[in-house]
């Protein structure tokens, strides 16, 4: 009944599967936990989406998540995955849970999924070591998004390296003043989404609480 609302809570409804609906683009949280959901389907109706639930379903394959560009934090948990295939997820994640399926006992699981999540943070509830300069770079100059354009932009040379005997002083100095740079922004990022965390424990405790209503 509200008009573009920016979060819906369908979990606990014994829903059977995800239907074809309007384009909804002001959602960005959707919780569909604890259902009866069989198949990722007809996630497009929410091309805006931030945040996925989907954990206590009965899913068996991950797919039909890359129209979800924006898609920062998925809830898999506690599906029946068998196994993943990484190219399904989309690389704008930062946060993924896929406890409790067993794709997470697969071989190399943990570095298939990390190397196609440039940007993950945390996966199954623990965190990603932060990558090297060397890495991201490479992340950066192999994508045309927007966000990422804006990344580069924080790592360009704030001016031009003097051409004498200075040079490499210089370029120590610009390297370095890169490397703060990163930080400060990863850092930044880091705080950001262990607010969104918390958010999603406190979600969850108020889910497994007795029902209210």
């Amino acid at each position: 009944e509200l008009l573009s609302p920016a979060t819906v809570r369908l979990d606990r409804e014994n829903i059977l599967s995800i239907g074809r609906l309007q384009s909804l683009r002001g959602i960005h949280s959707l919780y569909l936990q604890q259902n009866q959901i069989e198949k990722m389907e007809n996630l497009g109706c929410f091309p805006n989406l931030r945040f996925l639930s989907l954990a206590g379903n009965r899913i068996r394959r991950v797919e039909n998540l890359q129209p979800l560009r924006h898609l920062r934090a998925l809830d898999l948990a506690h599906n029946q995955i068998q196994t993943l295939d990484p190219d399904e997820l989309p690389r704008s994640l930062r946060l993924l849970d896929l406890t409790g399926n067993k794709c997470t006992h697969q071989h190399g699981y943990r570095w298939l999924v990390l190397g196609a999540l440039p940007h993950l943070l945390q996966l199954d509830t623990q965190q990603v070591p932060h990558r090297t300069g060397e890495e991201e770079e490479e992340e950066e100059g192999g994508s045309g998004s927007e966000e990422e354009e804006e990344d580069e932009s924080l790592y360009e040379p704030s001016g031009p390296f003097t051409a004498g005997k200075d040079f490499f002083a210089d370029l120590q100095q610009e390297l370095a003043g890169r490397s703060q740079r990163r930080r400060r922004k990863a850092l930044e990022e880091h705080r950001t989404r262990l607010e969104e965390l918390e958010e999603l424990r406190e979600r969850w405790d108020l889910l497994l609480a007795p029902d209210l209503l």
